[in-house]
C-alpha cells in the first residue's frame, strides 16, 4: 500500500522547469498567498484558545504555520506575519536580501486584513472571543519582554533559514521556522500569550474591542523592537549577504551566544511557567537555532558539544583556540539568559540540582548518559562524513532533548549542557 501511494506521488510529481520557463508570481497572487496563510494561522490560534487546548495549542499553530510556509513560501515568501515582512525591508535597506518598503507595506496592509478577518471568524464559529493582554501577574516591561525576544527569534530564523544565501534553498525552512512557535509558546506563552505576530495582535483586539482596544499597539511596539534587532544581528553573523567577507570571530562568537542564550532562555521560561510541554520546546528552541545557524559557527551551543567535536578530531576548523572562544560565549549566553527569564518573572528563579527523592549519583548516570547520546548523534548526523544528513540534522539533535528531557527530567532536570547548568546555577 505504501509503495502503491508513493508511485502514485511519484507520477503527479511535476518535472523540474528551466529557469526561464517558471513564471513570477503576480503581486496579486503573492497577496492572496499572504492573506490566505495569515488567515489560517490565526484562525488557528483562536480557534485553540476558544476551544480550551492548553496542551498542544502550540503545537498546532506551530504545524500551521510550517504547512503554510511549505505550501506558500514560492509565491510569496511565506511572511504570514508584519514582524517578518518588516525585518526583511530592514535588512534590504541595510544592503542584505529582503523586501523594498513598498512590498513590505502591502504585505503589512493584507496581513493585518487577514487577522481582522480570521478573528472574526474564529469569533462567529465559537459565538465568542477573548481579549489580549498580559497573563495575570505580568505587565507591560514582562509581556513585552517576551514577544521582543521571540519575534527576534522568529524573524531571525526566518532570515537565516530562509533568506540567507549561504544557506538556502535547502528542506528544512518550514520547519525551522513552524517550531519556533513551539519554544515561545510554551515558554513565553504564559507571560504574554505568545503573539510575536502583530497580525494576531491585532486581530485578536479589534475582534474583542468590546472588552478593550489597546494592547494590540502596545504588542505591535515590542514586537517591531524584536523585528529590527533580528535584522540587525542577521548582518554581524552573516556578513557576506552584506558584501562583508564570511565568517570571522564576531560572526561565529555573536552566533554561538544569540543560540545559546535563546536555548536557556526557553529552559527557563518553561520551568518557570510550569509547562506541560517544557522538553519538547526547548527541543524545537535548540532545532530552529541549529538551522539557521548551522553553517555560520556549527550551531553548538553547548560546551560538551564543542568538546566532543574537538576531542573527534574530524573538525578541521575548530582549533582548541576557537572552542575555547565558543565555550565562553555559550557560558555567557546562558548566563544572560537566566538573568533574563529570571526578570521576567520578578525576580524569582529555580536551582539546579537532584530531583525529589534523589541523590548525585543518579544524577551523574542521567547526566552522562544522555548528555552521551546528544553528543554522539551531533556527531553522527553533523560531523561525520558517513552518517551526516543535510536536512534532518536539526531535528535529530534537538529531538535529543525530547529524549533526555522527559527521560530524566524528574532525576536531574535534564541539563544535558553545561551552558544550562552555569545559567540556572548563575
Amino acid at each position: 500500500q505504501a509503495a502503491r501511494y508513493s508511485r502514485i506521488g511519484q507520477h503527479c510529481r511535476v518535472p523540474p522547469q528551466p529557469a526561464a520557463m517558471v513564471a513570477t508570481p503576480s503581486l496579486s497572487a503573492k497577496c492572496m498567498a499572504e492573506f490566505l496563510g495569515t488567515f489560517l494561522l490565526i484562525f488557528t490560534v483562536g480557534c485553540n484558545v476558544l476551544s480550551g487546548n492548553a496542551v498542544w495549542a502550540g503545537t498546532s499553530i506551530a504545524c500551521v504555520l510550517m504547512v503554510a510556509v511549505y505550501a506558500l513560501g514560492g509565491i510569496s515568501g511565506a511572511n504570514f506575519n508584519p514582524a517578518v515582512s518588516v525585518c526583511l525591508g530592514v535588512s534590504k535597506a541595510m544592503g542584505g536580501p529582503g523586501l523594498d518598503w513598498k512590498d513590505v507595506g502591502i504585505y503589512c496592509a493584507v496581513q493585518i486584513a487577514a487577522g481582522v478577518a480570521a478573528a472574526f471568524g474564529y469569533s462567529l464559529l465559537f459565538r465568542d472571543t477573548f481579549n489580549l493582554s498580559p497573563a495575570a501577574g505580568f505587565g507591560c516591561l514582562q509581556a513585552g519582554l517576551c514577544e521582543v525576544l521571540y519575534t527576534f527569534m522568529l524573524c531571525f530564523v526566518v532570515l537565516n533559514a530562509a533568506v540567507a544565501r549561504n544557506n538556502s534553498p535547502n528542506q528544512f525552512y518550514g520547519l525551522a521556522v513552524g517550531f519556533v512557535i513551539v519554544a515561545g509558546a510554551y515558554g513565553a506563552g504564559a507571560v504574554s500569550g505568545g503573539c510575536f505576530n502583530p497580525a494576531v495582535a491585532v486581530g485578536i483586539d479589534v475582534a474583542s474591542a468590546a472588552l478593550g482596544l489597546h494592547w494590540c499597539i502596545v504588542y505591535l511596539a515590542f514586537e517591531m523592537i524584536g523585528a529590527i534587532l533580528a535584522a540587525v544581528l542577521f548582518r554581524v553573523v552573516r556578513p557576506e549577504d552584506f558584501g562583508g567577507e564570511r565568517g570571522g570571530a564576531a560572526a561565529e562568537a555573536t552566533s554561538e551566544f544569540v543560540g545559546t542564550f535563546m536555548l536557556v532562555l526557553t529552559v527557563g521560561l518553561n520551568v518557570l511557567g510550569k509547562s506541560t510541554g517544557a522538553a519538547f520546546s526547548i527541543a524545537a528552541a535548540l532545532m530552529s537555532m541549529i538551522y539557521a545557524l548551522g553553517n555560520v559557527s556549527g550551531a553548538h551551543f553547548n560546551p560538551a558539544v564543542t568538546v566532543a567535536i574537538l576531542a573527534s578530531g574530524r573538525c578541521q576548523g575548530l582549533s582548541p583556540a576557537k572552542a575555547g572562544m565558543y565555550v565562553g560565549a555559550q557560558l555567557v549566553g546562558g548566563i544572560a539568559a537566566a538573568f533574563t527569564y529570571s526578570a521576567i518573572y520578578h525576580g524569582d528563579s529555580f536551582k539546579l540540582g537532584p530531583g525529589a527523592g534523589r541523590g548525585y549519583v543518579e544524577v551523574a548516570m542521567a547526566e552522562f548518559v544522555f548528555t552521551f547520546v546528544l553528543c554522539y548523534v551531533v556527531l553522527c548526523v553533523a560531523v561525520s562524513t558517513t552518517t551526516n544528513n543535510a536536512t534532518m540534522f536539526g531535528l535529530a539533535i534537538g529531538s535529543c532533548v525530547t529524549v533526555g528531557g522527559n527521560a530524566i527530567g524528574a532525576i536531574s532536570g535534564g541539563s544535558l549542557n553545561p551552558a544550562v547548568s552555569f545559567g540556572i546555577a548563575a
